[in-house]
């Protein structure tokens, strides 16, 4: 059984340290992701991964801001 949120966290990675693979995942997250770990999932599983890569590309980038401020004070 696939971990998903192994799969999400290395979907992430991959998706911040390429500029290319981040611009695919806006115009088309799952094919995005689907290139990304090899596998055609079913559309409910890809659903929870793209709601799931979104949701931690959202926090990481709250929790870059939040630290900028912090080194503001």
């Amino acid at each position: 059984m696939v971990d998903i949120k192994e799969k999400i966290n290395d979907i992430v990675e991959k998706i911040k340290d390429n500029p290319d693979i981040k611009e695919q995942f806006e115009k088309d997250p799952v094919k995005a992701i689907e290139k990304l770990i090899g596998v055609d999932l079913p559309d409910d599983v890809i659903e929870k991964v793209i709601d799931g890569v979104k949701a931690k590309l959202t926090a990481d980038k709250i929790g870059d801001i939040a630290g900028k401020f912090k080194k503001l004070f």
